[in-house]
């Protein structure tokens, strides 16, 4: 069974000696002091090879015990949430939505998970970077992956741009039109909303994950949002991707 480590080891021996032990990763990476408790998600989308519906079925229960065990252990070190999107979407069948105060840890699970043998089978078909920070507009709003809550059945993920026009425009102006949106938004106590922060980490401004257990819901929050002024400076706002909590070993048995 594979072992993930994601915490830097303390053992000051030399390379030789690390290598002697097989429970040292000498390529763990350091870790970082979190002073200002900054945490950095990934939203990765994942499509499965038709090869994998051939395998036969003590190989797929083996893939599964072992992917399964792979993000128990994850979870250990950092957040990681599975999510359905099969028959939701062409291009992705899965997703893993990583939550971690190192973007180091996200990438030795990605390289832990392709070791395994379902990551023979999977190609990431998305994978959307951004990190949380403080609202200029709302003191108020707290993000949903900062609480210790339990993950709501669906999670609408997708990746949000404005306009240059809109960062020229003056902060109070801004503001104002933001005061309008926090206020739709909040007439939707029931849709929990996880903004987080892109700018210079990926192509988008933000990354917008709204949990809900009421797509109706979420559909209307939707609807009247594109009401709003800030609508208007809205330049990108899809895939808006549509994904189902389930337990990694569902998600697995229903790839076929």
């Amino acid at each position: 069974m594979l072992k993930l480590s994601l915490k830097k080891n303390n053992n000051h021996t030399n390379n030789k000696e690390k290598s002697n032990n097989e429970n040292v990763n000498i390529n763990d990476p350091p870790v970082v002091e979190n002073k200002n408790n900054l945490l950095y998600l990934n939203f990765s989308f994942f499509k499965i090879d038709p090869k994998w519906r051939w395998l036969n079925e003590i190989g797929k229960e083996e893939a599964i015990k072992e992917f399964a065990n792979l993000l128990e252990i994850a979870n250990t070190k950092m957040k990681v949430i599975p999510y359905s999107t099969i028959g939701l979407r062409e291009d992705a069948d899965f997703m893993l939505w990583m939550i971690t105060e190192s973007i180091e840890k996200m990438q030795t699970l990605a390289s832990k998970i392709y070791l395994t043998i379902l990551g023979k089978y999977i190609e990431p078909s998305q994978i959307y970077l951004s990190c949380s920070r403080k609202s200029v507009y709302s003191s108020q709003q707290k993000p949903g992956f900062e609480k210790d809550v339990v993950p709501l059945r669906y999670n609408i993920v997708y990746p949000f741009v404005k306009s240059r026009e809109w960062y020229l425009l003056p902060f109070e102006k801004r503001k104002k039109m933001m005061d309008e949106h926090i206020a739709i938004g909040r007439k939707f106590p029931n849709i929990r909303l996880n903004t987080s922060y892109s700018f210079g980490l990926d192509d988008q401004d933000f990354m917008l994950a709204f949990e809900t257990d009421d797509l109706k819901g979420f559909q209307d929050l939707i609807i009247q949002l594109r009401e709003t002024k800030v609508s208007r400076y809205i330049v990108k706002d899809t895939p808006m991707i549509v994904c189902i909590h389930k337990k990694i070993e569902q998600i697995i048995k229903s790839l076929g």
